[in-house]
């Protein structure tokens, strides 16, 4: 079964709209026959986790508990928790496992996310190593960002595709990855 990552906050608060907007993304790949894989623990990794397993989707959740000790484990919705080490191969085994990435709003921890993402995409597309891990950014701060790097490094803005609505985000990546789905939790 192919897997989403899906980054975000881990301070998106339950009842909230991003916490909504969350679950959506989680039911939406679940229901398009994917599983998830976030870091785990709370807010809109906990949102997505939810949004998922209710879809009936499989939940994949990578921790480091030696990084964030003060966190007691897994959202309740994560079905396979897989504990790293740190928080580079957190990131690494999040990335290896998936067919796409999806960064909803967050802050530096997303941004790293994205941005590892961002340059698997640059390595593949400089060695010809295979086709681009098909990955997009919802929200107005990640067009900051990629805008920032591409002017000031020359990052290729086409390893990133940039959109406003979470229910765009869903139906691009299942586009890139060529699946076609008869409902959605987004009309």
């Amino acid at each position: 079964m192919e897997a989403v990552a899906v980054f975000g906050s881990s301070k998106t608060a339950p009842g909230s709209a991003p916490w909504s907007a969350a679950e959506k993304v989680g039911r939406s790949l679940a229901e398009a026959g994917l599983a998830v894989i976030t870091g785990g623990y709370s807010g809109t990794m906990e949102a997505v986790s939810r949004g998922a397993s209710e879809a009936g989707g499989h939940v994949i959740g990578v921790t480091a508990p030696a990084v964030f000790p003060h966190r007691s484990g897994a959202n309740p919705y994560v079905a396979e928790e897989i504990q790293a080490p740190d928080l580079a191969e957190r990131i690494g085994t999040m990335l290896r496992l998936a067919a796409g990435a999806v960064a909803l709003p967050g802050s530096i921890g997303t941004a790293t996310e994205l941005l590892l993402a961002w340059n698997i995409n640059f390595i593949r597309r400089r060695n010809h190593l295979g086709g681009p891990l098909p990955t997009v950014a919802v929200g107005s701060a990640w067009r900051e960002v990629v805008a920032a790097l591409i002017e000031s490094v020359g990052a290729e803005p086409g390893d990133v595709h940039l959109v406003n609505k979470e229910e765009v985000a869903v139906t691009w990546l299942l586009d890139q990855l060529d699946i076609h789905r008869t409902k959605t939790s987004f009309l």
